[in-house]
Parts: structure tokens; sequence; C-alpha cells
């Protein structure tokens, strides 16, 4: 069976679909030999894959606005590429906690890397950008191209 990808509000909160994890359980419980409806003791899964962030985009008259939580991650690990069309987010949550995973009751929290890549709804100037970090919130706002401005030439004589 295909693994269906987790999405990140799942990762976050640790959900699954009952159906998934009625089909998984019974699919481990194939592969390891266990009988019976024990849970597995290695219920805590190790994902390498990045968390996709979620984002609010919109718009004002001049600018594009993208919000988006980023709590627990320096404003320096974390990287914006922009272009005329398109802007991606990247960065990681580290964990600095070193806690055995058998003293866990419940692990919710997203740590590791993770992206989003958004196409922007208007074409913007990539080297007007403003981003700003505060209590986790990331708001970057990005100038949209003035089409209706419009530049009067001098021509001089040489």
């Amino acid at each position: 069976m295909e693994k269906k990808k987790r999405s990140f509000f799942e990762r976050l909160t640790g959900s699954r679909d009952i159906e998934e994890e009625e089909l998984q359980s019974k699919e481990t419980r194939l592969i390891k030999g266990v009988k019976g409806d024990k849970p597995d003791s290695n219920w805590i899964e190790e994902e390498n894959e990045e968390a996709e962030l979620s984002v609010d985009v919109y718009q004002t008259p001049t600018d594009i606005i993208i919000e988006t939580m980023v709590a627990g991650v320096k404003p320096e690990d974390l990287e914006l590429s922009i272009s005329r069309d398109v802007i991606s987010i990247r960065g990681e949550r580290e964990e600095s906690r070193n806690i055995d995973e058998d003293n866990y009751f419940t692990k919710e929290l997203y740590w590791g890397k993770f992206s989003r890549t958004i196409s922007l709804p208007a074409e913007v100037e990539p080297e007007e950008v403003e981003a700003t970090e505060k209590h986790g919130l990331l708001i970057v706002k990005i100038k949209k191209v003035d089409k209706d401005k419009k530049n009067n030439v001098r021509v001089k004589s040489i």
C-alpha cells in the first residue's frame, strides 16, 4: 500500500485518519508478526521530510502580505527567496531537549525542516521586501509592481 503524506496540521497535532490508523496497525502487526490488538510500543515515528507551513496571503493596494507562524525559529535561521511571482520560505525548528522517547505521554509539537513555496497573485518587486518576526509570527510585505507608473525621459544632446 502506498503511504499517504500527512499534512502539516496532522504532523503538528499528531492526528491521523482512523481508517488509515487501523490499516497501518494491521500492516505493522503482519510485518512484525504481532498478534492481537496490542498497540505498537514504538508509536512515535521519525519523519525526514519537510513540513509545509500554513500561510495567510492577502493584498493591500500597494503590497502583497504573507503571514506564517515560525515560533521557535531564530530569524537568522529563516531563508526567504523571492522572484517576481513566487516566494519560498524555508527553515528548521530544532528541538533543544534531550528527553528519552519512553518518557513522553504525548508528542504533538513539530520539530524539523519546513518550507513553503507560494505563487503570488500579482507581480512584485523582489528588491522591495520587508520581513519582520514578532512573537513567532513572520510577516513578509512585498511591493507590487506598479504597472501604471510612468517615467518621463529627457533626451540629451551629445
